[in-house]
């Protein structure tokens, strides 16, 4: 449990829905625990308990609220940006690492024994890895019961689960309901499975976030750097192939009021609690946007930026290896002739898609098809790519959501053409880091003249202390300072005059 009672009660009390993720109230009363937010949670003081996760409540004996759905709240933001042991695990039981190789695969992946995960995890969660995996395949298992039309032996193999037993167990424990049961609500409110386009394996389902959510540079960065073949805007939609454990999938999201609708087409169906952890990544959807937006408004160099424009995400990736690749391709050179070179890496290195699905064709190529791979740029640039390509195939280089960020940096600075533009990205956009502070980018230095700051490097970064540890949130605003592609969402289409002077410009 939470040491720090009162705290926990007062955002219990007060309603807070930005302690959704963070804390899950239970009560010994009733036997459930809720959001904090949840209207249901008004218990006298003495019967309140107070947890870390969904799945150490559940593992105390709580069953989840029928009327918040507390296992459905956004992430705890505290996973997305800390670099711990403990952080970096519980992003690999979200990508899936436990349900496909059990805890031991974690445990090496991490570089401990079982043991000593098991520890951690417990001292810091409230549960082990195998709970925290448990309670993530009953989430999976529900949004399969009640968005799909598979039968309940398939769900129960989908979601991971071992045994048709195992699943009942488990639904029936976690929500108080059967299977069937689940199913038929769902059906009485609605809700029903996606047929669209008669694809196998196509679900609709909402990932939540905390409010509010700016989706102008989020969707917009997307969206203007997309590479053809791999990605797509349709409308306010945008759209991506992914290449996932156990097969080939492709995603359509489209940002709402209090949510991101996902269509996900699965080639693979036990892909689905993979697939939604790396949306929910790219997105950055587990951040805490008051919190951040008001340590960045109280400098008054950012004050303005940050008004009336709250909620900005930082975009992420849906591979590091790929965020990567794409990041020596962007050096310095426009966000349009970096497309190109990703378009053409696609189209000689890409794995095809069986079936194309509208405009997308192709997975982004793997390290291992780019070995060797030649493109019209400078000698020095496809050096730094090779070397890369080496670190990523032969030396060991991992740049996945359980990587460790500081030797991942180190590893990536001992390369040829590293420099901190490149790292700031990667840091930024594949590994997650919430202060990444790419200094010397183009776009940072535009913004800083326009407020009046130093355009150098240096004095950029001794300016930035007092954003930290937001200042890759500070980026996305000053990023919007200027103006650019990358801010306008619903995308739009870049005149010829306008793409020659940003060409110029970059």
């Amino acid at each position: 449990m939470i040491e720090d009672f009162e705290r926990c009660y007062q955002a219990a009390l007060s309603r807070d829905p930005r302690f959704d993720g963070w804390i899950f109230g239970a009560v010994t009363s009733t036997g459930i625990y809720c959001r904090p937010s949840c209207p249901a949670l008004t218990p006298k003081r003495e019967n309140m308990r107070f947890y870390p996760s969904a799945a150490a409540a559940q593992q105390a004996g709580f069953r989840a609220c029928k009327r918040c759905r507390p296992d459905a709240s956004p992430g705890s933001p505290e996973w997305d940006g800390r670099a711990d042991v403990v952080a970096r695990a519980m992003r690999l039981i979200a990508d899936g690492v436990v349900d496909r190789g059990g805890v031991a695969a974690l445990a090496d992946r991490l570089g401990y024994s079982v043991r000593q995960l098991q520890r951690m995890l417990l001292a810091e969660v409230g549960a082990g890895p195998l709970a925290i995996a448990r309670a993530q395949r009953a989430q999976t298992a529900r949004l399969l019961i009640e968005t799909s039309e598979l039968s309940m032996t398939e769900v129960a193999f989908a979601a991971g689960f071992s045994s048709v037993r195992q699943f009942n167990e488990t639904v029936r424990s976690v929500f108080v309901s059967a299977p069937t049961e689940l199913r038929r609500r769902a059906r009485a409110k609605g809700a029903g499975a996606d047929r669209s386009a008669g694809v196998v394996g196509s679900l609709s389902l909402r990932l939540p976030f905390r409010r509010p959510l700016n989706p102008d540079n989020l969707f917009g960065h997307l969206a203007a750097t997309a590479v053809p073949g791999v990605e797509e805007v349709d409308g306010r939609t945008y759209r991506r192939t992914l290449s996932l454990p156990g097969g080939t999938g492709v995603v359509a999201l489209t940002p709402a009021e209090d949510h991101v609708s996902a269509r996900l087409a699965l080639s693979d169906l036990r892909d689905l609690t993979t697939a939604i952890a790396r949306c929910r990544w790219l997105l950055d959807l587990d951040a805490d946007p008051v919190a951040i937006d008001e340590r960045l408004a109280a400098d008054r160099a950012l004050r303005a930026l940050v008004a009336g424009s709250e909620g900005r995400r930082v975009p992420r990736c849906v591979d590091g290896a790929e965020m990567a690749v794409r990041a020596v391709l962007g050096q310095q050179v426009s966000t349009a002739a970096a497309r190109t070179h990703a378009k053409r890496l696609v189209e000689r290195c890409g794995q095809a898609l069986a079936e194309p699905n509208g405009t997308l064709t192709h997975l982004f190529p793997q390290p291992s098809a780019l070995d060797g791979a030649q493109l019209a740029m400078p000698a020095s640039r496809r050096r730094t790519l090779q070397a890369l390509i080496d670190a990523l195939c032969e030396q060991g280089l991992s740049l996945d959501p359980g990587c460790d960020r500081e030797r991942a940096l180190a590893q990536l600075g001992s390369l040829p053409g590293f420099g901190s533009w490149t790292l700031g990205v990667i840091a930024m956009r594949a590994l997650g880091d919430p202060d990444a502070f790419p200094a010397a980018d183009l776009g940072v230095r535009r913004a800083a003249r326009s407020l009046g700051l130093s355009q150098s490097p240096i004095a950029l970064q001794q300016r930035s202390q007092p954003w930290r540890p937001w200042r890759a949130y500070a980026v996305q605003y000053l990023w919007a300072a200027t103006e650019h592609p990358i801010n306008h969402w619903p995308a739009r289409a870049v005149g010829a005059d306008e793409a020659a002077k940003l060409k110029e410009a970059a």
